[in-house]
């Protein structure tokens, strides 16, 4: 079985000025060669709160281009991670995951309940949508980012996920409870309900596959309603590295977060202290692992298969 290559962004929680908040690495699980590209260490970093403004976060490509999310910044690199440009917008705030389909590139933005959608073809932030619930009744509220009267700042859902397929554009939040799908009249439907506290749903074969961050594993279900479910990978607490912070308080071992397929028999899923597992989903077993730390604040984020060589 060929193994694949990935690529993978980290945040660190609890970091201070002037260490490192991250990264972005490829590794490849043939070789086992990891590589560090990039090494997140700016000096204008919030500092408010847990995760926040640290690290680099959502990935994407288009052509000869490499698009990756911070929190209220975007940036385009070259496959050499030359850095190409950087894009912000005062409604692009605590960003999670990105997803692209033809020239437009979908964003999160968790501070705003909202997703915003950003034009690769003239380079600009096109159109928002802010994300409200009525009842039952989820609501969709289209809004331009680059006028001053869009929506409040607000985190209800933690809206952390996108996925853009032919089908519509799927999203999800640690709150949501539930996988939404934004279809072409702009209306928002639920697909499944989902368990508090979850990371990266989406859906796979006939059915879906997320990060059940909570409980610890990754979980596929399909449209029957058979499961597999993934144990995320735990080590020993004298193995960890904790470099003075509160665990209980900035990070945890075996948090579940970053995906993505690989093929139709293989996922790929991130967890912290940064560790990268494969599974097979037709057997329902891991197959392989990579860490990148033992530093318990050290997270993967964002996660996709390499596309250039």
């Amino acid at each position: 079985m060929t193994l694949p290559k990935l690529i993978a962004t980290s945040v660190v929680r609890g970091s201070e000025k002037g260490q490192s908040h991250g990264g972005v690495y490829t590794i490849d699980f043939n070789t086992l060669e990891v590589n560090q590209h990039i090494d997140w260490n700016k000096g204008d970093i919030d500092f408010a709160g847990r995760g926040w403004d640290r690290g680099l976060r959502g990935i994407a490509f288009q052509n000869e281009q490499i698009w990756i999310a911070a929190s209220d910044e975007l940036f385009c690199y070259s496959p050499n991670f030359e850095l190409l440009g950087s894009y912000r917008n005062e409604y692009l705030k605590h960003c999670h995951e990105i997803s692209r389909r033809d020239h437009l590139l979908f964003l999160t933005s968790t501070g705003y309940d909202s997703l915003l959608v950003f034009n690769l073809n003239t380079l600009s932030f096109s159109w928002g949508l802010y994300l409200s619930k009525n009842g039952s009744d989820w609501i969709g509220q289209r809004f331009d980012p680059l006028a001053k009267n869009g929506p409040p700042f607000s985190n209800h859902y933690h809206i952390n996920m996108v996925h853009v397929a032919e089908t519509g554009v799927y999203f999800s939040g640690l709150h949501s409870r539930a996988l939404l799908r934004l279809s072409s009249d702009m209306t928002i439907s639920q697909v499944c309900s989902l368990p508090e506290g979850v990371h990266n749903a989406q859906p796979f074969l006939d059915g879906i596959v997320f990060n059940d961050t909570k409980s610890d594993v990754v979980r596929f279900i399909d449209r029957a309603g058979a499961s597999k479910v993934f144990k995320v990978p735990a080590y020993n607490e004298e193995d960890l590295q904790f470099h003075g912070v509160d665990s209980t308080q900035v990070a945890r071992q075996s948090f579940g977060r970053g995906l993505c397929v690989v093929n139709d028999q293989m996922i790929a899923a991130g967890s912290s202290p940064s560790t990268i597992s494969l599974y097979d989903i037709q057997r329902g077993e891991r197959i392989a692992v990579v860490s990148l730390t033992m530093d318990i604040r050290n997270a993967i984020h964002g996660l996709e298969v390499w596309p250039f060589d």
